[in-house]
Formats: structure tokens, C-alpha cells, sequence
């Protein structure tokens, strides 16, 4: 005979002898859900997280809010978080006004106003500010690389300056997450007095990272350093809407793929991401769910345009992309794939028209091949930078060695370095001229195309190369910049829509990227989770989800 939590509850009250008058003293059961991460460490909690886009789903969008956000329905339009409203001037488009939301507090009490937002754009463009912070540019900067200033021009109004005409601005900041000022000087103020600004400044955002203030739907309420993160929920968020319906979300590192399916198994976790693909069928016949999104992620090879690279030969491009066959890496997704014909999906607005159709063609790719003076006798040798696990990354080794081994048939000998996703992805933001690219001339970075910056302006523009933002392969390519150009000066949304399709349309009839597949954001969830949601597979509305506690 089985019995039911309640039961067992009332039970225990009749043999105290408490009886039912006292029954309501007894907390209901808390609500729980348990995250096993890809990442191999806690993603940073001060405001502007690292590990990527798991780090903004799971300490930034929980822990803070932005002034815009991707909306949680679609995943394809902003909406108004912290601002309300925003406008380009008419008259200098590198002018815009923010409208801010009243009566917003911080989780430490302090106002959210435009002197805090003034304060979070200094945290990481103004290096003079008290409060800059060297270690959260790099998430932050290269996403929104044209703002240079922020002003406040009332209490609740804002103006934000760009470097240039920037129609992606509203877009770009749902990437800067408001953390609280006065908590930060709190902070600041318990360090020691030391005539070194910069590490009084440093040790403060420390001690931030470990009892944060933001105004997200979550408080802080454990922080164990790559081992766990326990967030509580904020009975009092500003949006009564979204007021959590879990009491506690904790993230657990889990960066090996089977270790992770194992736990989520054994009932360790509660939601796990990326399960290990040949466990797909195992999980979903314990009764565990899988969801998986049209994700705006793509995984390309990046190559580098750099003198000396066999990647500056356009023949080269072509023959890597017709040189496999994108079913093979879906197959050894378990399916868990879709095939990448360009950094968009067909269909999308952005897709447009290429005329190089990529496709499996070994014959045409063997004699592009012998056309770039490559043979049998001579082969291409191209390396690599990849890592075995990462930030949604699916297989990278696996997928990897196989296009190892089907480029090997025309004329490439590829050779493989693995690192480890934080490194790799920090060398993203290097280039293939820094020692820790160690000599390879192509990057294995899955890419968010969630964005017209992060999809294709940032690869279009030689301003963009490394260290300012990721075209780590230098593309310098005038007509491609031409196009981008009038891509970000185009602030009409469907006129938009069809200049960045010409953009993607000049990057895929290039060859700049090789091409593999696309994400579909898998998650391996228990049967207790409900209305669990991720539409661009990125971003997860943590405040929506309930779970069943019977």
C-alpha cells in the first residue's frame, strides 16, 4: 500500500498530538527545481554573468533585470523591461531616450533610477568610473560595441549615446544587467584603505558576486563555488506577473555529458541541459520529458582570414562545406539537430537568397580542392580549437572528428586541439594571433542568432575583430560591410529584416563560416516540472514554471 505525501503529513501530526487545529503551522512543501549545468562553474552573480548564454538564463535573468528583454512567448521581439518606452532622436540617430519604470527598488532597498543606470553603463565602458570592472567587459562590451555613453536627464529618463547610427541598440541592451549602486558602495566601503583604487574596486565587486543586489524575480541564497547555487524566490518582485512560482531554483556544475544524464536518472536533478543524446530514449522511457526549441544557435567552423591561412582561398571555403554531410552530425545528435545551411534557418526573415546552396558534394568539393592547388600529395592543413564540452554545445568531439575524417577526402588534413569552454571561449575574444589560439587557424564556437548583431554585424565589420568584439577570423570584406552598414542604419523593422538578408545572403555565397548544424536546445526534464518554455532556446522564463510537489 502506497501513500500520498499529505497522508503520511497528517499522520505524523495524530501521533504527536497536535491535531488538526495546529495542521497549518506546517510548511507546505517547498517548491524545488535542480539544474544540472553544462558549464564547469557557477556562472559569476554580480550582475553580468560569465559561461556565456547559460550564465544570462541562469544568474542573469534570474538574479537581475535589463532595461529591454527577448520576449519570453516568441524569443523573436524585445520587450519593455526596466524602460518602458525608447526612441531614436530624428534629428541625430545616435541619440536615444529611455523612458525608466517607477517604483522599482533594488533587493537591498536602494531606487532603481537613472543615476543606477547611468552607474551600470560606467561598470563597463568608462575605465575612470570607481566602479569599472575589467572582468565584466568582456561579456558585455562586445554585445553592444557602438554605445558610448550613457546621461540622465531626469529621474527617470536616460539618454544613451552610440558611436555611430545604431538601430540594434534596444536590442543590444537586454545584454546589461542593472545591479545595485548603493550595495556595490557598501561594499567598497568595508575594504581596507590601500592607495590602489583598482583593487579596493576589484575585492568590492568580490563581495558583490557572493550577496549580489539586483531586482530580479530571485535572491541569492547559497554560492558554493563550482559545486552549487541556490536562488530563493523574490516574494515581492516589481511584476506581480511573474512573481516566481518555485521557491528555489539550484544549479549544479555538470559538464560531463553522461554524468549529467545519470544524474538527472538517479534523481539527483530535476532538469538537466544537453542530454547526452544516446541517453535520449532511456530518459524519455523513465517518464522524463524532452523539450527542445527552434534555438538561435548555430555551430560553425570560424576560419581565419589572416595572411597565411589556406582559409583566405574562397575555393578552400566552399570545398569545407560541401565536403560532409550535415546528416551525419544531426544522426549523432540523436537527433537532437537540424542541418545549418547558413548562421540562419530557411524561413527565417533573414535568410534571404544564397545562391551557394550547401549541400553534400565530395566530387565538387574535391575539385574546388585540385582548383586551390591541393591534392592527395598536398593537403590543407587546417587546425582547429574546439573543447569536449561547453555552453549547449551538443558533441563537439564526436562532430568534430567526423569532419575530421570526411574532409580527410578532400585534401584536408585537420588537426584537432581541445580546450577547456571557458578558455575557448575567452580566446573567442582573443583572436587567432594570441598564444592561446596555440597556431590554429579556425574556431569551433557555437554562435547565438538570436540578434542582427550577434547573428551577422558582428562578423561583417573588421572593426570587430578581436579584442573590441568576436569576428576572431578578421573577415574584411567591403561589400559585406556595406551591407551591414545599411542593415544597422535602417531603423524601420521590415526594411531591416530585408538588408540583414542581404547580409547573410553575401556571408553564406562567401563561405565565411563552415557550416554544421543548428541547435535545437534540448532539456531533459522530470515529470513533476510544468510549463517549462524556452521559444529561442536561450532564455527561460524561470518565473512562470511550477513544479508538483506530490
Amino acid at each position: 500500500m502506497s501513500f500520498s505525501n499529505r497522508t503520511v503529513r497528517l499522520v505524523l501530526i495524530a501521533a504527536l498530538g497536535l491535531g488538526a487545529t495546529t495542521s497549518h503551522v506546517l510548511a507546505a512543501p517547498e517548491k524545488i527545481i535542480r539544474i544540472g549545468m553544462t558549464a564547469t562553474d557557477i556562472p559569476k552573480t554580480h550582475g553580468q554573468p560569465d559561461q556565456a548564454f547559460e550564465g544570462n538564463r541562469l544568474t542573469g535573468l534570474t538574479l537581475y533585470d535589463a532595461l529591454t528583454a527577448w520576449d519570453y512567448e516568441t524569443g523573436t521581439r524585445i520587450m519593455p523591461m526596466l524602460a518602458t518606452e525608447w526612441s531614436v532622436d530624428a534629428n541625430d540617430k545616435t541619440k536615444w531616450i529611455f523612458k525608466l519604470r517607477p517604483g522599482i527598488t533594488f533587493q537591498d532597498g536602494a531606487p532603481f533610477n537613472a543615476d543606477a543606470v547611468v552607474w551600470n553603463v560606467r561598470k563597463v565602458l568608462d575605465k575612470t568610473a570607481p566602479q569599472f570592472d575589467p572582468s565584466q567587459v568582456g561579456w558585455t562590451a562586445p554585445r553592444m560595441p557602438t554605445l558610448r555613453a550613457a546621461r540622465k536627464v531626469d529621474d527617470m529618463t536616460v539618454e544613451f549615446t552610440t558611436a555611430e547610427p545604431d538601430s540594434f541598440l534596444a536590442i543590444n541592451l537586454v545584454n546589461l544587467f542593472m545591479a545595485s549602486p548603493a550595495h556595490w558602495q557598501s561594499k567598497l566601503d568595508k575594504q581596507p584603505e590601500t592607495s590602489d583604487a583598482a583593487q579596493r574596486s576589484a575585492a568590492a565587486w568580490r563581495d558583490f558576486n557572493a550577496d549580489p543586489s539586483g531586482t530580479g524575480a530571485f535572491h541569492l541564497a547559497r554560492l558554493a563555488p563550482r559545486e552549487r547555487l541556490e536562488l530563493v524566490r523574490n516574494a515581492s518582485y516589481w511584476d506581480s506577473k511573474r512573481i516566481p512560482k518555485i521557491d528555489r531554483l539550484v544549479m549544479i556544475p555538470i559538464p560531463e555529458v553522461n554524468a549529467r544524464s545519470a544524474a538527472l536518472l538517479a534523481g539527483q536533478v530535476d532538469l538537466i541541459e544537453a542530454p547526452a543524446p544516446d541517453a535520449v530514449e532511456s530518459i524519455k522511457a523513465r517518464g522524463f520529458k524532452i523539450a527542445t526549441s527552434r534555438s538561435a544557435h548555430v555551430w560553425p567552423w570560424q576560419p581565419s582570414m589572416l595572411e597565411g591561412s589556406p582559409w583566405t582561398n574562397k575555393r578552400v571555403r566552399e570545398a569545407a562545406n560541401l565536403c560532409f554531410d550535415r546528416s551525419d552530425l544531426v544522426a549523432l545528435n540523436g537527433g537532437l539537430a537540424d542541418p545549418a545551411f547558413g548562421m540562419m534557418r530557411p524561413g527565417h526573415p533573414w535568410f534571404g537568397n544564397p545562391t551557394f546552396k550547401l549541400r553534400f558534394d565530395g566530387d565538387e568539393g574535391r575539385r574546388l580542392m585540385t582548383a586551390a592547388g591541393y591534392s592527395e600529395k598536398n593537403l590543407a592543413t587546417v587546425k582547429i580549437l574546439t573543447t569536449t564540452v561547453g555552453s549547449a554545445m551538443m558533441q563537439p568531439l564526436p562532430m568534430n572528428e567526423t569532419l575530421q575524417q570526411a574532409l580527410r577526402k578532400c585534401y584536408f588534413d585537420v588537426k584537432l586541439e581541445m580546450l577547456e569552454w571557458g578558455t575557448l571561449f575567452t580566446n573567442w575574444r582573443e583572436g587567432p594571433t594570441s598564444p592561446n589560439a596555440r597556431g590554429a587557424n579556425a574556431l569551433n564556437v557555437s554562435i547565438a542568432t538570436m540578434d542582427p548583431f550577434f547573428a551577422l554585424a558582428r562578423f561583417a565589420d573588421i572593426r570587430m575583430a578581436p579584442p573590441v568584439s568576436n569576428n576572431w577570423g578578421s573577415i574584411n570584406d567591403p561589400e559585406l560591410a556595406r551591407l551591414a552598414t545599411v542593415a544597422r542604419t535602417t531603423f524601420e523593422a521590415e526594411a531591416r529584416d530585408a538588408a540583414l538578408a542581404k547580409v547573410h545572403e553575401r556571408l553564406v555565397d562567401e563561405s565565411m563560416f563552415i557550416f554544421m548544424v543548428h541547435e535545437v536546445a534540448p532539456r531533459a526534464l522530470s515529470p513533476k516540472i510544468r510549463e517549462f518554455s524556452s521559444p529561442n532556446g536561450f532564455y527561460v522564463d524561470w518565473a512562470r514554471i511550477d513544479v508538483a510537489t506530490d
